[in-house]
C-alpha cells in the first residue's frame, strides 16, 4: 500500500480533523470514525513517516518511571561534551533547552515525581489490552508478539542497582522476574557469556513491523470513511461553528480538531487554547540491521549501554539513543552508527552492519514525562500529544480515551476522570 497517495476531501464540513498522521493520530481517527463521525486526517508527511516509522517497536508497559531522575545533574557535563553518548544535549541548543530542563528538575521533587509515576503506570497498565482490542478489531493480532522483554546487565557491580530496580518495579505492580545468566542464555543463546543476568518483563510485547501497524490502521480508517490530506497546518483559530485551519493549500473548516502531531503540537495548541505548552523534542536514532533475523527472541535492553535491540520482520533494530538539539538541526547519523559499536561484545559473534540503514525522528516530551490527553475550548479542541518515547506503547489506549472524551465528556465515570486528571492541559 502506498501511503503517500492520500485521498482528497470534499468541501463538506468534517466533524473532526485530526492533525497528525502518526500512530496516535491514526489510531484516534479510527476510533472517532467508529463513532459515526466524518473524520479527516491532515499531515505534511505520509502516515507513519514521522517518529512512528522508526521507534524501537517495544510495547514498553514496564517503563513507569519518568525519563530522568536526579542523577541527570551529575550526567550534564557528559551530555554536553560527548557527542556519541546515550543521552546528549547539544551545547548550541542549551540556551533554548534550559527552561525545559529547569522544569524537568522541578518535576523530580517527590510529590510531582510520584504523580508522574502514577500517570505513567495508569496508561501503561491499560495499554497492552487496548492494543489487543485494536488489532483484533482490524483482524491483525499477529502484528503484536507478547513474549516479554529482557533488561540485561554485564558487570557484577550492576547487580545491586538491578535488584533495586526490580523492587521499585514490583512496588508499582509491574510484573518482573530476576533471571540469572543461565536463564538468559537458555532463552537467548546468542547473547555473550559476559551477560550476568537480567530482569525479564513478561507483560510486555513487541511489534514485528511498527510501520506495518500504521499501514493496517490506515486501511481500516479508509474503510471507515476517513479521508487523508497531505497538507501542512500552519495556523488555526476558533469560529462560531468550530475551528478554521490555515494550511499551505488554503483554509478549511471543521467542527472539531484533534491535535496529535507529536513534537510539532505546541504552536497549534497555543494558537487555539492560549496555553503555552513546554514541549521539547527527544531526537531518537535507530540502526536497522537487515541481515540479523535470528539473534534474539524478544527485545533486549542493555542496562549499562543504554540501548535496546528489537527483532523485527526486516531484521534487528538497535535504538534508544536520545539527543536534545531541537527540530531544526540536521541529524547526526554518527549517533545511529554508534549503536552498532555499542552492540559489540553483547553477542557470541558481532552483529553484521552490512546494508544497515540509520534513521532519526522527533519524540515529543513534556517535563513531567506525561502526555496531554484532554478536551478544551468547549469541546472544539481535543489533544493527544507529548507521549515521549512511549507513543507506540500508549497509542491504542490514548485513542480509546480520546473517543470517550469526544463522545461522553460530561458522562465520564469517576475512575476515568481520575485517570485523565493527570493529563490535563491546565497543569501548565
Amino acid at each position: 500500500m502506498n501511503l503517500s497517495a492520500h485521498s482528497t476531501v470534499t468541501n463538506d464540513h468534517p466533524d473532526i480533523t485530526v492533525v497528525g498522521a502518526g500512530i496516535i493520530g491514526v489510531a484516534c481517527a479510527l476510533q472517532l470514525a467508529r463513532q459515526g463521525l466524518r473524520v479527516v486526517v491532515v499531515d505534511q508527511q505520509p502516515p507513519g513517516h514521522g517518529a512512528s516509522f522508526g521507534n524501537a517497536g517495544h510495547l514498553a508497559t514496564e517503563q513507569v518511571f519518568p525519563i530522568a531522575d536526579l542523577s541527570i545533574l551529575m550526567r550534564l557535563p557528559a551530555m554536553l561534551l560527548d557527542p556519541k553518548g546515550p543521552l546528549r544535549l547539544d551545547w548550541r541548543y542549551l540556551p533554548k533547552a534550559l527552561p525545559w530542563f529547569i522544569k524537568l528538575l522541578a518535576n523530580l521533587r517527590p510529590e510531582p515525581f510520584q504523580r508522574s509515576v502514577a500517570g505513567l503506570r495508569a496508561l501503561n497498565e491499560g495499554s497492552l489490552h487496548a492494543w489487543q482490542r485494536l488489532l483484533n478489531s482490524i483482524a491483525h493480532p499477529h502484528l503484536l508478539r507478547e513474549e516479554g522483554s529482557l533488561l540485561v546487565f554485564e558487570r557484577s557491580e550492576s547487580r545491586t542497582a538491578i535488584e533495586a530496580l526490580q523492587l521499585r518495579m514490583l512496588q508499582q505492580g509491574v510484573p518482573v522476574d530476576l533471571w540469572e545468566s543461565r536463564a538468559v542464555r537458555n532463552s537467548a543463546p546468542q547473547l555473550s557469556q559476559r551477560i550476568r543476568g537480567g530482569l525479564y518483563f513478561p507483560a510486555t510485547g513487541q511489534f514485528i513491523d511498527p510501520y506495518r501497524v500504521v499501514e493496517e490502521l490506515v486501511r481500516a480508517c479508509q474503510a471507515a470513511g476517513v479521508h487523508f490530506l497531505r497538507r501542512q497546518v500552519q495556523n488555526a483559530h476558533l469560529t462560531i461553528s468550530g475551528v478554521s485551519l490555515l494550511t499551505d493549500q488554503g483554509t478549511f473548516n471543521s467542527s472539531k480538531v484533534l491535535i496529535a502531531c507529536g513534537a510539532h503540537s505546541a504552536a497549534l495548541t497555543e494558537a487555539l487554547s492560549g496555553c503555552k505548552v513546554p514541549l521539547e523534542t527527544e531526537r531518537g536514532y535507530h540502526l536497522m540491521l537487515p541481515h540479523e533475523h535470528e539473534r534474539l527472541p524478544f527485545p533486549v535492553t542493555s542496562f549499562e549501554r543504554k540501548f535496546i535491540m528489537t527483532p523485527m520482520s526486516e531484521g534487528l533494530r538497535l535504538a534508544g539513543t536520545v539527543e536534545f538539539a531541537g527540530l531544526e538541526r540536521a541529524p547526526n547519523m554518527q549517533r545511529a552508527w554508534q549503536l552498532h559499536h555499542l552492540s559489540k561484545g553483547l553477542f557470541n559473534e558481532d552483529l553484521s552492519p552490512v546494508n544497515a540503514s540509520p534513521w532519526m525522528g522527533f519524540r515529543p516530551s513534556l517535563p513531567d514525562s506525561l502526555p496531554v490527553i484532554d478536551s478544551c475550548c468547549d469541546g472544539k479542541v481535543l489533544l493527544a500529544f507529548g507521549h515521549q518515547h512511549l507513543g507506540l506503547t500508549q497509542a491504542a489506549y490514548t485513542a480509546e480515551l480520546i473517543a470517550r472524551l469526544n463522545a461522553y465528556p460530561h458522562a465520564l465515570k469517576q475512575p476515568e476522570l481520575a485517570l485523565l486528571r493527570a493529563f490535563r492541559l491546565a497543569r501548565f
